[in-house]
């Protein structure tokens, strides 16, 4: 099966739907699969091998300037194509990396009107070159933002179009009101013209059938794996005072602030005095306010020499990262969909202490008992859990034990790509059994 995955680059900082993309797409190959990772807006960042190998189609430079100037509407392809040389592309979103979600709007909604908008030149260089050289039996869109692209590739490449559904809300909320509502209506239409959806977890694809809305009848799910080579086994014999760790990206909505709360009333206790906090994750423009006022809350507390911040690690940092812990805690406040930050300390055998809500009872439902679940935003109970487990290290020992048994036995790559083909293979013939042709 020949699989075209049309992902979108974040800018140059490690996003969760390109790591999820393109450690899929690693596994559907192995499976025997003929599956290309093609790059739109910018060239994508995953610390695994980057599985993209083609042009990056809507680059951001061009998409820009096709916004805001008819001239480049029209421009030649040569002339696009260095616009879209990945160098340039990586060079200029380091700078753009601050622009904040609110001020895309106008951009979003003309994407999302695909040939009825200004980018209708991209959408067509697309469509072309997927049905006259890569020749997909289907094609798979790796969030709704890019479902613009759906009608005309559905029509001029004759095969579905399917969709992931992985965290296109938080984009979405991040619009201005009337931006985003405008664009929920658009990506609904869209869903007209894609075959099906697919989620990352039960949680958000019922979530996403009434806020998109979409029938929640074409949305399947498969939760996500990891590829363990990256994450091999390693003894864990804990010495030394506990580690707290938080892997993801730093910011509100992802609730570190939370974790700082209870991490600073678990150092009031006399056993809990000399528990450490770890931070691993990426700090963007628009949260490093926030970041501060929590340094300066710990610094006040008279913490600082126990709190630490690793900044956008790479692999073999990442490795170091979870293997330094003995708890991991992301009590975000945003209902998660994928949750992979869970399944990375599962593969290093740390438990996880989780808010109940999103993708997290469902993961957790999975792994036997490999973490603990509390009330979303309750502090006090988030503190309770953490008190239990830092005083009972036999306890984390084998909470970790049962993470990394159930990432073996399910939550790896293979699975995950396997039970995605499985959703290809359904939609394939009841394509052309609609009367298409490719």
């Amino acid at each position: 099966m020949k699989v075209a995955h049309i992902t979108a680059g974040a800018g140059g900082m490690y996003c969760g739907s390109c790591l999820h993309d393109n450690t899929l797409v690693a596994a559907l190959r192995r499976l025997g699969h003929d599956a290309l990772l093609i790059p739109t807006y910018t060239p994508i960042r995953t610390d695994e091998t980057d599985q993209t190998a083609s042009p990056v189609f809507f680059g951001g430079i061009n998409v820009f300037l096709q916004q805001k100037s008819f001239l480049f509407r029209h421009t030649p392809w040569f002339l696009d194509r260095w616009l879209n040389s990945p160098r340039l592309l990586r060079w200029v979103s380091k700078l753009a990396l601050g622009t904040s979600a609110e001020k895309l709007g106008p951009l979003t909604l003309s994407m999302l009107k695909g040939l009825d908008g200004f980018q209708a030149k991209e959408v067509n260089k697309l469509a072309r070159w997927l049905k006259e050289e890569i020749k997909p039996d289907i094609i798979h869109l790796t969030n709704a933002l890019l479902s613009g692209v759906a009608k005309t590739l559905n029509e001029k490449v004759g095969v579905p179009v399917v969709c992931s559904l992985q965290g296109d809300d938080i984009f979405l909320e991040a619009l201005t009101q009337r931006h985003g509502r405008e664009a929920r209506q658009l990506i609904s239409a869209n869903s007209r013209f894609i075959d099906g959806f697919l989620s990352t977890s039960t949680d958000y694809a019922n979530f996403m059938a009434e806020y998109l809305p979409v029938p929640r009848v074409k949305i399947d799910v498969v939760i996500p794996g990891l590829d363990l080579k990256y994450h091999p086994p390693v003894p864990r014999t804990p010495s030394g005072p506990p580690v707290i760790g938080y892997f993801a990206r730093i910011c509100p909505e992802k609730g570190l602030h939370h974790l700082v709360n209870a991490w600073l009333q678990l150092r009031k206790t006399p056993a809990g005095a000399q528990v450490k906090l770890h931070i691993g994750g990426w700090l963007g423009e628009s949260s490093k306010a926030y970041f501060h006022a929590l340094k300066v809350r710990v610094q006040a507390e008279e913490a600082h020499n126990d709190f630490f911040h690793f900044d956008c690690p790479d692999m073999a940092a990442k490795v170091d990262f979870f293997q330094r812990i003995d708890v991991l805690s992301v009590p975000s406040d945003y209902r998660e969909p994928k949750g992979l930050y869970v399944l990375e300390a599962w593969a290093h055998g740390v438990p996880v202490v989780q808010p109940a809500h999103g993708s997290f009872p469902e993961l957790l439902s999975h792994a036997g008992e490999a973490g603990l679940l509390f009330s979303p935003g309750d502090d006090n109970a988030l503190f309770e859990i953490l008190f239990s487990l830092v005083n009972n290290r036999e306890r984390l020992i084998a909470m970790g034990q049962n993470g990394r048994r159930a990432a073996e036995s399910f939550f790896h790559a293979d699975r995950m790509a396997r039970e995605t083909a499985d959703f290809y293979q359904k939609w394939i013939p009841r394509f052309h059994g609609k009367g298409q042709t490719s």
